[in-house]
């Protein structure tokens, strides 16, 4: 009779579903809003209030590193650069690497105290050396959030210090910090846990990354904390494991410890329950585009980003198609430029688009190179004429 009793209890247990919703998961309980994302499609993994508008506190400065690494990548800007520290930049209160006004450092060292320091007078002195003012900068910082689509979000400041109308959410910050992820260098500077500045000079300052996980939570390289008494204790963190990134963002915690731990949380929930599969890569060539005028006729066309999809653990794996759709383009043409987009399919269905480049540098040719390649096309049978 027992173990019939355990039988059915058995078969009973292996009717129930082994994975619980995230709505019911109750994950970043003391959060008053949070998002978990996966970073490669955006997928949605956990959410709560993720659209309400917050104060962002020192959040904020990941947009200003987003525009800070677009300068370098557009070559407006290079880590070697040197800054000349205004009064407004030095003055800045807060959390500060202490700059003096007229002190010159240079573009990585200003970066690495933004970074890990989330240092407020560095981040200013950053945005007026790129826009010439800091409302230049924080106009540029407003441009580019509509430009990704964010609509629950209002910067007045580069750093996040309160003021009003300055706001964002969890949702655009998970945006941001996703945008911000496909300059793998940001990494370089995030994921420092303790380093100094001024290294060999007696203004040594030591420098501790104010995102603890860093140290933490293995698999933790970026991104950004915040606080202020209107915002509470916020962080964005993003995780790398087994080549699939996370991207956690919790605001207005009551303190830093249940900040770190409800993050962690969801960090754990991720992982545990999804894992992705790498569909294409940047080096992967998908085809080629003709190149009107250039010094060669095609180029190899390849995908701006790595192409994944994410598979549920418990679930059947997806199956992943894309479609190509090609521009017309002419040259010059450089890496990094838009040629077309890829069109991302799970199981039929369109969840991204991807933008494509091509995978070398084409020059615009001269009239003689043009001209000895339709002699050539023509003789071979390539010009077709009409009569």
């Amino acid at each position: 009779m027992k173990k019939k009793i355990m039988g059915l209890l058995l078969m009973v247990l292996l009717c129930i579903p082994m994975f619980v919703k995230a709505e019911d998961l109750n994950l970043a309980e003391k959060a008053k809003s949070a998002i978990l994302i996966e970073a490669s499609t955006g997928k949605v993994i956990y959410e709560k209030n993720a659209h309400e508008r917050q104060a962002p506190a020192s959040m904020t400065k990941m947009m200003s590193m987003l525009l800070i690494m677009e300068q370098i990548d557009q070559g407006y800007l290079k880590w070697t650069d040197i800054v000349t520290v205004s009064e407004n930049a030095s003055g800045m209160g807060g959390s500060q690497i202490l700059l003096e006004t007229g002190e010159k450092m240079s573009v990585e060292d200003l970066f690495k105290g933004i970074a890990v320091a989330s240092g407020n007078d560095a981040v200013v002195a950053m945005a007026e050396h790129i826009a010439g003012t800091e409302a230049n900068f924080v106009n540029m910082m407003n441009k580019r959030a509509k430009e990704l689509g964010l609509k629950d979000t209002s910067f007045k400041n580069p750093h996040g210090l309160t003021a009003a109308n300055h706001y964002s959410s969890a949702y655009d910050m998970a945006m941001i910090a996703m945008e911000l992820s496909k300059h793998p260098d940001i990494f370089k500077f995030t994921s420092i846990y303790e380093d100094y500045l001024r290294k060999d000079t007696d203004r040594k300052i030591w420098l501790v990354n104010t995102n603890k996980l860093v140290r933490f939570y293995d698999g933790v390289d970026g991104m950004k904390t915040g606080f202020t008494e209107e915002a509470g204790y916020c962080l964005t963190a993003t995780a790398k494991k087994n080549g699939m990134r996370l991207i956690a963002v919790a605001m207005n915690e009551p303190d830093s410890k249940t900040r770190n731990s409800e993050v962690t949380s969801m960090l754990d929930y991720g992982f545990s329950r999804y894992y992705s599969e790498n569909i294409l890569t940047t080096k992967t060539s998908i085809g080629k585009v003709e190149v009107e005028k250039g010094k060669k006729k095609y180029a190899t066309v390849v995908p701006k980003e790595n192409v994944s999809i994410i598979n549920e653990k418990s679930s059947e794996k997806k199956k992943a198609t894309y479609e190509v759709q090609l521009n017309k383009v002419k040259a010059p043409l450089k890496k990094g430029d838009k040629v077309g987009t890829l069109l991302v399919k799970e199981n039929g269905k369109h969840t991204s688009t991807i933008d494509l480049t091509v995978k070398e540098n084409i020059d615009k040719a001269n009239f003689f190179e043009l001209y000895f390649r339709y002699m050539r096309d023509m003789l071979s049978g390539e010009v077709n004429f009409k009569v």
